[in-house]
């Protein structure tokens, strides 16, 4: 699976364009749950072609804008339409029953 860190310059235009399903994960290097995230969800076959990785600590723009409130934070885009948070345990099967769970709604613009 693809892994890409955006920032509150590129986030935007790259989710806009990207193709296919992207699981954006708000982290912090100070949260022991965020390094887990890190480690575990790139091997954990989800059902994304990638995962975009953003730095909560320094991109307040998009931390903001997609009303982060906890970390590690999941967000679900595809084909440059949003469809939600993520609120899953750190676990495989919870977070593709989630994934799904939002696709199946109704799709935003990105915030």
């Amino acid at each position: 699976m693809e892994q890409i860190e955006l920032d509150d310059g590129t986030a935007d235009r790259f989710l806009l364009d990207a193709r296919g399903t992207s699981l954006l994960v708000f982290t912090s290097d100070t949260c022991g749950n965020c390094r887990l995230a890190r480690s575990h969800l790139p091997d954990m076959n989800l059902p994304a072609e990638r995962l975009c990785w953003i730095d909560a600590g320094r991109n307040q723009g998009l931390v903001e804008r997609y009303e982060v409130f906890h970390l590690p934070a999941l967000f679900v885009v595809r084909d440059g339409v949003f469809y939600g948070a993520v609120n899953a345990e750190l676990a495989g099967w919870d977070i593709r029953r989630q994934m799904a769970l939002a696709l199946d709604g109704y799709p935003a613009e990105l915030p």
